[in-house]
């Protein structure tokens, strides 16, 4: 049996659910990173604290600190990057030999007849996240480093002209790793919300909602975001 034959055994609930993964995984990421109304979300408002780490490195002595932050930045994407290739490796042993996955699904669906390629098709978009968070975290990876050696060059004076430009530069580096971070993270959300499809098209429908609720509520009605608005003083 082809791909197109196994696409043909999709039904619109099926296509709906699809169509809502792709739309909210997409449509959470634009609104995390675009301010609308002055509602702010906790990625976007770490930007300028991130603009401040930069401006108060070029004064403190000695630099370890700073040192350490951005080695556990760079710690973290390739921990989530090494754990992605885990998972797309192991989910490309399941689409070689999809039978274990059928046993299994089996015991939460009654479907449990369904061709293959059915299963094969359903791992496909889990596979797509997780290579898009892992590009994401590699991306992330090479800018903190590449921000980590900006950081070395930026002069130790203060009255130096090329001094707070330059550290702004890096503070321009930091953000866009992050971004790319916190796109890989999504990504990862949303390849578990979309394990739910093995399930059948209706838990994936609620496995998308609860996973776009979960990342909303975190960057924009959380304790965090709490903390981060209180006025300073």
């Amino acid at each position: 049996m082809t791909l197109l034959d196994g696409l043909a055994l999709l039904s619109w609930l099926d296509i709906a659910g699809l169509t809502l993964l792709v739309l909210c995984w997409y449509g959470i990421g634009w609104r995390i990173e675009h301010p609308m109304g002055g509602a702010r979300s906790v990625s976007n408002m770490m930007l300028a604290y991130r603009e401040d780490w930069m401006r108060e490195f070029v004064t403190r002595q000695p630099r370890i600190f700073d040192a350490s932050i951005l080695s556990t930045l760079r710690q973290g994407t390739t921990f989530f990057a090494s754990s992605c290739m885990i998972a797309i490796g192991a989910g490309l042993a399941l689409i070689a030999n999809p039978q274990p996955l059928s046993d299994v699904a089996g015991e939460l669906v009654s479907n449990n007849q369904a061709p293959a390629i059915l299963w094969e098709i359903k791992l496909l978009p889990i596979l797509l996240y997780l290579v898009s968070a892992f590009l994401a975290f590699v991306w992330a990876h090479r800018q903190f480093g590449y921000c980590g050696v900006l950081m070395a060059s930026v002069p130790n004076d203060p009255e130096n002209p090329i001094t707070y430009p330059r550290a702004a530069r890096a503070a321009e580096l930091n953000s866009r790793a992050a971004r790319s971070f916190n796109r890989g993270m999504r990504s990862v959300y949303y390849a578990l919300g979309a394990t739910a499809w093995l399930a059948g098209a209706l838990p994936l429908i609620l496995g998308t909602l609860a996973v776009t609720a979960m990342i909303w509520r975190r960057e924009f009605a959380s304790h965090s975001r709490a903390l981060l608005m209180r006025e300073d003083g």
